[in-house]
This record gives structure tokens, C-alpha cells and sequence, in this order.
């Protein structure tokens, strides 16, 4: 296979990396994963079809021998715990500034042809749902902050060096491979096969906009191949849910199981609502969610059940 059709995928090996693997290879391009394995498994990488090479992107120079071959990048590697964040916001700025700095830069040098910057919804903070890319942008954790400046440096590259860089802000992503994850969907998984309750900080009130990997996959590659320039897109189902909501959901997915909640104090830098405005997805990247959350609950589900924890 030709060099033309090479992408790198920096976090390849995890939850969202390791689905768009298999897309990837599914579709016929050479896949590479750049990866330290702090939140993924070298052997999910290989098993998705990528070649993985291990490295951390706040090693600038690590970056330019795997990046020499790459047509298109996807970068996906980040520290990406809201709450940690504001226990230790240096390690976000190491990994999601410094780090999303030397891909840029790695990737301009190496004179690659398009460029996706994973975000997130934590740019803009706390505002009124739903959520859409004229929003300005008020982060209220400093992972939120340290996206926000992801998504500056790959407007300035795009306006400086020319490097076609498309921010994608994404929602909640749930899906199989996210095993590791911290997101609610696989702790509330993890918690009921545990026979453990499900904790929910707040009052179960608060929102968010779950999107199956499956289709956030299918955006993500959109992009790599037509994505405009400079350009911000939000992608999600578009549809707010509450987690009291999913807590009902997940109750009819285990009818056998007797599922407790416990209700604690809301944690810092975690927004109350959140769901997004898919509207500009739809226009230019031709983007439609397809699955719905209760079959996606189910095929995640089934996905715990029959994978053996690695």
C-alpha cells in the first residue's frame, strides 16, 4: 500500500483510536497508531489493523520519523479527565498543549495533507444547550481551557502555514474498547457487573449528548478527507439526555439485576447540560448519526460481557 494513503492516528490504541482502526483499515488505508499506552492497549492497536509505534507526543522529535509517511493525521492523544484536570492542570497543558503543539508542528514540516484535532464540548463551559460553533468559548475546567488552546494553535497553523487542520468538538462518546474509559456510560458498566451502585454527582439532572463511536468514526474520516480548513464542527446524536435517563436505560438493559444509585456532591469543572447542535456536521461532512442510544447501550453492553478485561 502506497504512502498516499497512510494516517496517523496519535492514541490509536484507545477507545475511540481502536474503532477508527478498524475503520480505517476497513476502508483501505494504512493505519499507524503513535502511542504511549497510558489510556490504551498495544494489543487492541494490532488487533485493530494498525501498525503501532510507541511514543509520546511531548517528545517533539519522536514525532518526525512516523510522521514522514503520513497523507492525513488524527490526533486523539490527550489527558482527557475533567476532574483531574483540576487536581493537576500542568499535566493537561504538557499533554494537550505542548503535545498537540509538536504533532502540528511535526505535521507542517512534514507536509501532510489534512488534519483532525480532537476537542470537545469543554471549550465553551457552561452555556445555555445547545451547543454550536458560533458559541464563544468559557471553559470551566482547565481541561477545557487546554482544548480551547488546541483549537487556537490549529487555526493559527491552518492561517500561518497553510496545514488543512478541522477541529472536531466532540460529545459524549460511549461505545465497545472503552473499557479504561471515565466517561459515564462504561463506569456505570463497569459499576452494575461489579454489583456495585451507580454513583451520580449532582442530582441526576444534568445532561449530555451520548454519540455511539460507530458514528463518530464515520465523522471523524469525513473530515480527515473533505474537512474545511480552519473550520470548528461539533459532532454528536444532537439529542440531550439526562443521566437519570440513562440510569432508567441501563435498569432496562439488566431487568435481572437490582441497580442502586447513589447521589453525591457535583465535582468541580463538570458543566450541568450539554447537548450539541449538529447542524454544520450535517451540511458539510454529510453527517448523520445512525445508531440510536438504546441499541448502542446494547451492543456496549454485550461488548463488556463477552470481552475479558485486558
Amino acid at each position: 500500500m502506497s504512502e498516499a494513503s497512510t494516517v496517523l492516528v496519535t492514541g490509536g490504541c484507545g477507545f475511540i483510536g481502536v474503532n477508527l482502526g478498524r475503520m480505517l483499515v476497513a476502508r483501505g488505508f494504512r493505519a499507524v497508531a503513535f502511542d504511549d499506552f497510558s489510556a490504551g492497549s498495544r494489543r487492541d492497536g494490532e488487533e485493530a489493523g494498525y501498525e503501532v509505534i510507541e511514543g509520546d507526543i511531548r517528545d517533539a522529535d519522536s514525532l518526525k520519523g512516523p510522521m514522514s509517511q503520513a497523507r492525513y493525521v488524527i490526533h486523539l492523544a490527550a489527558h482527557t479527565n475533567v476532574v483531574e484536570s483540576v487536581q493537576d492542570p500542568r499535566t493537561d497543558t504538557d499533554v494537550n498543549v505542548i503535545g498537540t503543539l509538536n504533532v502540528l508542528m511535526a505535521a507542517r514540516d512534514a507536509g501532510v495533507e489534512g488534519f483532525v484535532f480532537a476537542s470537545s464540548n469543554a471549550p465553551l463551559g457552561d452555556v445555555e444547550p445547545p451547543v454550536r460553533e458560533v458559541l464563544a468559548p468559557r471553559p470551566a475546567s482547565p481541561y477545557g481551557a487546554t482544548k480551547l488552546a488546541g483549537e487556537g494553535l490549529c487555526s493559527a497553523f491552518t492561517r500561518s502555514y497553510g496545514l488543512r487542520t478541522t477541529v472536531l468538538r466532540f460529545s459524549n462518546v460511549y461505545g465497545p474498547f472503552s473499557y479504561r474509559k471515565g466517561s459515564v456510560v462504561a463506569v456505570f458498566l463497569r459499576q452494575i457487573m461489579r454489583g456495585e451502585p451507580l454513583v451520580i454527582y449532582g442530582d441526576g439532572t444534568q445532561t449530555r449528548d451520548f454519540i455511539f463511536v460507530d458514528d463518530l468514526c464515520r465523522g471523524i474520516l469525513a473530515a480527515m478527507e473533505r474537512g474545511e480548513a480552519g473550520e470548528i464542527i461539533h459532532l454528536g446524536s444532537g439529542v440531550e439526555t439526562s443521566i437519570n435517563e440513562l440510569v432508567e436505560m441501563m435498569r432496562a438493559l439488566f431487568p435481572d439485576r437490582e441497580i442502586r444509585t447513589v447521589y453525591e456532591e457535583p465535582r468541580p469543572g463538570e458543566i450541568l447540560r450539554s447537548y450539541s447542535d449538529i447542524s454544520k456536521a450535517r451540511r458539510t461532512l454529510a453527517f448523520e448519526p445512525e445508531v440510536e442510544l438504546s441499541r448502542g447501550l446494547e451492543v456496549t453492553k454485550r461488548w463488556f460481557e463477552e470481552s475479558t478485561v485486558r
